[in-house]
C-alpha cells in the first residue's frame, strides 16, 4: 500500500485499471471498511482500490465540528492495509486549495432542503470536494454509503449531469447489532447519549412497519417513537421518493432523519415501501 500526500505524488502513482475510489474524511470504522471490501471486490485482483482521507473544510458551517472532527490517520492506515487498500490519497488542505476556491459545484435545489436547510452550503463544499477528488483519482467506480443518503443522491445528480464517466456504486448503511447506524461522530457519545441516539433507528424501523397503511401511517409511527425521548432533538424527519422528490403513490420510499443527541448531530435513513 502507498502513501501519497501531493497531488504530482498520486498521479506519479502506476495506475491499475479498472480502479475504484472511496472518499472519506478519515476516522475510519466497520461501515468504510465495507465500502472498501466491495471496491476491492468489485475491481478484482487485478484492479486498484484508492482511499482518500481529507477532511473537507469547504462542508463545515462555522459553528460545526471542523477542529475537532477526529484524525486518526495511523489506525486509519491499518484498516486501509486490511482492506487491501493499493493507494492512499492524504493530502492538507494547503495542498487541495493552495487558494480559497473561487469557483464551486453548485449543487442545485435538492441542496437547499433536508440537510441543506440545516446547514447551508454544506453540499457545496461536498461536492466541490468530490469533483477534485473524481478529477485527480480518475476511477471507473466511486463507492458511497447510503447513509449519507441526500450526498449520495446529489452526487448521482452530479455525474449524470456533467457527463463524468464513472459509477457511482451505493454501498447499504452498516449498523451495529442494536441497529444504530456506524458513523464516525459517534465517538462523541457518552453511554448516556450511545442509548438515547438509538431511538433513531427505532424511529425508522417502526416507520417501515406501517408502510402498509400509507405515508401518514409512516410518519405517525415515527413520530411515536422519537416522542418518548424528548431529550433527542429533532432536526427533521422527511418521507420522500428514492430521488428524494414528492412521495407520490405506493411504491418504494425513502425515510430520512437528522438529530441532535447532547452536542452531536447524526443522521440515518431506511427504505420503505408504501402500500
Amino acid at each position: 500500500m502507498r502513501l501519497t500526500q501531493t497531488k504530482a505524488e498520486l498521479r506519479a502513482a502506476a495506475a491499475i485499471r479498472p480502479r475504484a475510489v472511496v472518499m472519506t474524511m478519515g476516522a475510519l470504522h466497520e461501515g468504510h471498511a465495507a465500502l472498501l471490501a466491495e471496491a476491492r471486490e468489485r475491481v478484482g485482483p487485478d484492479g486498484s482500490v484508492v482511499l482518500t482521507i481529507f477532511v473537507n473544510p469547504l462542508q463545515f458551517g462555522p459553528a460545526e465540528d471542523f477542529d475537532r472532527y477526529p484524525r486518526t490517520l495511523a489506525s486509519d492506515l491499518a484498516i486501509a492495509k486490511n482492506e487491501g487498500v493499493d493507494l492512499v490519497f492524504n493530502p492538507s488542505r494547503d495542498e487541495l486549495y493552495p487558494n480559497e476556491p473561487s469557483i464551486t459545484v453548485h449543487p442545485g435545489p435538492l441542496a437547499d432542503e433536508l440537510e441543506g436547510m440545516v446547514r447551508p452550503g454544506h453540499f457545496a463544499g461536498v461536492l466541490t470536494v468530490v469533483a477534485k477528488m473524481l478529477h485527480l483519482t480518475a476511477p471507473d467506480l466511486a463507492l458511497f454509503g447510503e447513509k449519507d443518503y441526500q450526498q449520495l443522491t446529489l452526487i448521482r445528480e452530479m455525474v449524470c449531469d456533467l457527463d463524468w464517466d464513472v459509477d457511482i456504486v451505493p454501498v447499504p448503511t452498516v449498523r451495529e447489532p442494536d441497529g444504530l447506524a456506524l458513523s464516525s461522530r459517534n465517538r462523541y457519545l457518552d453511554e448516556t447519549e450511545r442509548d438515547e441516539a438509538l431511538v433513531l433507528y427505532r424511529a425508522l424501523t417502526a416507520g417501515a412497519k406501517a408502510g402498509m397503511n400509507g405515508p401518514d401511517a409512516v410518519l405517525a409511527a415515527a413520530h411515536a417513537e422519537l416522542e418518548a425521548v424528548p431529550s433527542v432533538g429533532i432536526d427533521y424527519l422527511a418521507l420522500r421518493a428514492p430521488d428524494l422528490g414528492p412521495v407520490i403513490g405506493p411504491g418504494e420510499a425513502r425515510m430520512l432523519i437528522a438529530a441532535r443527541v447532547g452536542a452531536t448531530r447524526l443522521i440515518d435513513n431506511i427504505s420503505i415501501t408504501l402500500r
